[in-house]
């Protein structure tokens, strides 16, 4: 028998990020990397395990995650997205904790599109009076 984990997904940006928590000694694990390799910056390592250290959890579970698409920072946001929406199937009492350190709130900030008849999304063509 399997040991029981929970799921939850996370998104930011243009990262989707599908993790995993199952009992363990802490350890944080990303694409197959180990969290502290995968993410260069100390920053984004912080990041991703700031749930579990308001949580208090962060040496008693181990965490999985498989992140696609973006950036690395948006990557790191969707997977401390996907660790707290996974924390809340383990222990729904976790909720207030966790929305007052702002974790459960999708960030909803995208790439505007660009528009036609101009450079950019909001950056015109240079305009000539003569």
């Amino acid at each position: 028998m399997t040991e029981p984990q929970q799921y939850g997904t996370g998104r930011r940006k243009c990262a989707i990020a599908r993790v995993y928590l199952r009992p363990g000694s802490g350890r944080f694990v990303v694409n197959e990397l180990e969290a502290d390799v995968y993410f260069k910056n100390p920053i984004l390592r912080a990041v991703v395990r700031q749930p579990l250290v308001v949580a208090e959890l962060l040496d008693r579970l181990d965490a999985v995650a498989m992140v696609a698409g973006g950036g690395h920072s948006g990557q790191a946001g969707a997977i401390r997205h996907g660790v707290t929406r996974a924390l809340l199937q383990l222990n729904a009492e976790l909720r207030k904790k966790m929305r007052e350190a702002g974790f459960l709130t999708r960030d909803p900030r995208i790439k505007e599109r660009k528009k036609y008849g101009q450079r950019g999304a909001r950056a015109r063509f240079q305009f000539s009076k003569r």
